[in-house]
């Protein structure tokens, strides 16, 4: 499917995936009209939210024919949904609003119920009015609990969640299963992988552990150094997001056209050595300086509730499907990050 001159409406489009997905698609898959939505909730900074949105604005004139259009609003209002939908009557929808962080969800569940089951229920209930042309929705690796085996498959059960986070997701792919099928809507979860860039989550461990080290402060690592993450650089979320994008499940009769797909790097590291390239980076760029010694700023401690000991992607299915991998290094990905962080904090 070809996505230009289509309507694509982006949700959390403020968040850190959505922002660089409009920017990507207005910058090289125009003319099309992209609606974002977003609650632009203070989890973490708004300014960095606001930011981003100042980067797609900046992007949307950079296409002739193409339109952004932004609306504040929280998709756990049906009616701001519904009015969307029937105002700009979108032909792809690509939900990736939703609260996220597993460790938040043990302290505020009912933020995670709110916006990850209501918000996506209304997406759900929306899509199955208007017959959007593909659905495209955020679950994660989460989904697949602690103990599975390595590396995770899409085939792999997904029953026992350790977090509530993870349940919300679960639960999402079950409802999005169930209204494909019932409404014959193509629709396709993705599973993401430990998401990584510039101007990506404060509450991410190299975005935080930034910040503690900035402030001399020590950081934690968990399980005692034992722990290892499929990190996924952005533009190769972004470049994987629009592939899927234009390749919706087929319409065919007793079929559902549903399908399910991760999105890692097929690479995980161990965050020790994940700790040490960022350091590396932080001092090239100087916000760090080069005689700083991380090993005394770093405390291993236990597992924390909810976690996982390693995220590790399958991505056969994926390649096999879409003819393309994510490729960035964590190096490259990192050395990025670093010097974003300088400047945009000077």
């Amino acid at each position: 499917m070809n996505l230009e001159n289509k309507t694509i409406l982006i949700t959390g489009a403020a968040g850190f995936i959505g922002a660089n997905l409009a920017k990507e698609l207005l910058e090289k898959y125009g003319p099309l009209t992209i609606v974002g939505i977003d609650n632009m909730c203070d989890y973490y900074d708004v300014k960095l939210k606001e930011y981003r949105l100042e980067c797609v604005v900046r992007s949307a004139g950079k296409t002739k024919g193409s339109e952004w259009i932004f609306i504040k609003g929280s998709i756990s209002d049906f009616k701001t949904v519904n009015e969307i939908f029937e105002k700009y009557n979108p032909e792809v929808v690509i939900n990736l609003a939703a609260q996220a962080g597993v460790r938040y969800s043990l302290e505020n569940p009912d933020a995670y119920i709110d916006s990850n089951i209501i918000g996506f229920y209304n997406i759900l209930k929306a899509c199955s009015v208007s017959k959007v042309k593909h659905l495209v929705f955020a679950s994660s690796s989460s989904v697949y609990g602690d103990g599975a085996k390595i590396p995770y498959s899409e085939s792999d059960r997904t029953d026992s969640p350790v977090s509530i986070y993870a349940a919300t997701k679960k639960a999402d792919e079950a409802l999005a299963y169930a209204y494909s099928g019932l409404y014959k809507i193509p629709t396709t979860g993705l599973r993401f992988f430990t998401v990584y860039g510039p101007a990506g989550r404060p509450d991410m461990a190299y975005f935080g552990f930034t910040e503690k080290l900035v402030r001399g402060e020590k950081i934690r690592i968990f399980n005692y150094g034992d722990c290892k993450r499929d990190f996924t650089y952005i533009d190769d979320i972004v470049k994987g997001v629009i592939k899927v994008a234009e390749n919706p499940p087929e319409l065919e009769k007793n079929k559902n056209p549903f399908e399910i797909y991760n999105i890692g790097n097929n690479n995980p590291e161990n965050l020790l050595d994940f700790v040490q390239i960022l350091t590396d980076k932080l001092k090239k760029e100087k916000v760090l300086p080069p005689e700083f010694d991380v090993e005394s700023h770093i405390e291993l401690v236990g597992m924390q509730p909810g976690d996982v000991k390693i995220t590790f992607a399958d991505m056969d299915k994926f390649g096999k499907k879409f003819g393309i991998l994510p490729k960035t290094d964590l190096a490259t990905g990192l050395g990025k990050f670093a010097k974003w962080y300088k400047e945009y904090y000077r």
